[in-house]
């Protein structure tokens, strides 16, 4: 977590202290700019190690010199002792940070896996067991995307891709209601400017509106942080003008299509990506699982922390998911939402809050 403060007129040990108790792990980074001392006091021996504990960047250590080298009503003699203890103390403090600390070699960062078409993948190698993917859930950590829950407890997170309306949502809708589990829906721009009824029943009901792109395109054929960014941008700005709320930031690649750049753009917008860890064919209208093909495929590949991927549009979803609900209860799990899976600790996110005019601050909180 990094702090950054600027412009205060008080002494560090009112600020690095109450901090550090708050926020175990925290970066700081204390420039005060009105105290010149022309020597070293324990003011700028504080200021120095604390840069050097906390952020060990030699930018702000020679910001801070070339502020102190500025004074003028100051002795040149005091100024380079002030510089020199400044240099000594900086250099202490991220000797101890090594030390307690040591920095991850980045260099080791392998790239995220990507099937040879660049679509998400799965092998199911053992029934009631999490399957493997293209990529682990470590390595989609790094760009807070997903694959799979927690998968020591006995809960499914219940996805639903919604590219058109064909009729079977409303019974999806009955459904998920009778058993008072709320999903979350995909949804692209075709879907908001045709059905807004159907979209605002979702959100009435406790559902969760996700982002599936504005046109449905193959993203990872998109490299330009411009182009990601208007087909995600694009359909926020409809669902709210159709809702009247903000659509959550929650993001799935279309077909399941991405590049490591497009999780990592994703992620710059502040969206979690979500694949999956179940899922089957059933997305061809005219060509339909039965109804014992899909509850057999549903039910053996069930597994703790499933995100279960099931498309609106299939006619044998409608009619087989309150039995399947009912199924997967009697196997002892309950439902879960993908806004729980997101609040773990390992799905913070980095954002930027205003805190006052004369002060910013930094910090991870759970997106």
């Amino acid at each position: 977590m990094r702090v950054i403060l600027t412009k205060f007129n008080t002494s560090p040990l009112q600020i690095f202290f109450p901090l550090r108790d708050c926020f175990p792990g925290i970066h700081i980074v204390y420039i005060n700019k009105k105290h010149v001392y022309s020597n070293p006091s324990p003011h700028i021996l504080l200021q120095g190690f604390f840069s050097g504990v906390y952020m060990s960047d030699l930018r702000y250590l020679t910001a801070a010199l070339r502020h102190y080298l500025r004074q003028k009503r100051v002795s040149f003699p005091g100024l380079l002792r002030t510089a020199l203890f400044l240099i000594l103390a900086f250099f202490a403090g991220t000797f101890l940070a090594h030390l307690t600390h040591p920095v991850p070699d980045v260099s080791s960062v392998e790239p995220l896996p990507v099937s040879a078409d660049g679509s998400w993948g799965l092998s199911f190698q053992q029934e009631g067991r999490t399957p493997v993917g293209n990529a682990t859930a470590d390595d989609l950590a790094r760009y807070h995307a997903h694959y799979v829950g927690n998968t020591k407890e006995p809960v499914i997170y219940l996805t639903f891709d919604a590219g058109y309306e064909n009729g079977n949502t409303p019974a999806i809708l009955d459904a998920l209601k009778k058993h008072q589990v709320s999903a979350t829906f995909f949804l692209v721009g075709n879907y908001l400017n045709t059905s807004p009824d159907l979209v605002k029943r979702m959100i009435a009901e406790g559902h969760t509106v996700g982002n599936h792109t504005f046109h449905h395109p193959d993203m990872s054929k998109i490299s330009t942080k411009e182009d990601f960014t208007q087909e995600l941008q694009s359909l926020e700005e409809l669902c709210e003008e159709v809702t009247g709320q903000k659509m959550s930031r929650f993001y799935r690649p279309p077909q399941g299509l991405y590049s490591e750049a497009n999780l990592r753009m994703a992620d710059e917008l502040g969206y979690h990506t979500f694949f999956w860890s179940l899922a089957y064919v059933d997305w061809y209208e005219d060509k339909q699982p039965s109804h014992e093909e899909a509850m057999q495929k549903l039910t053996s590949r069930i597994h703790p922390g499933a995100i279960v991927l099931l498309h609106s549009t299939s006619r044998t979803n409608a009619e087989i998911l309150d039995e399947l609900l009912t199924k997967w209860e009697e196997m002892g799990y309950h439902f879960g939402t993908l806004e729980e899976l997101t609040a773990s600790p390992s799905s913070e996110r980095s954002i930027t809050v205003s805190m006052s005019p004369s002060t910013r601050k930094r910090i991870l909180v759970p997106a």
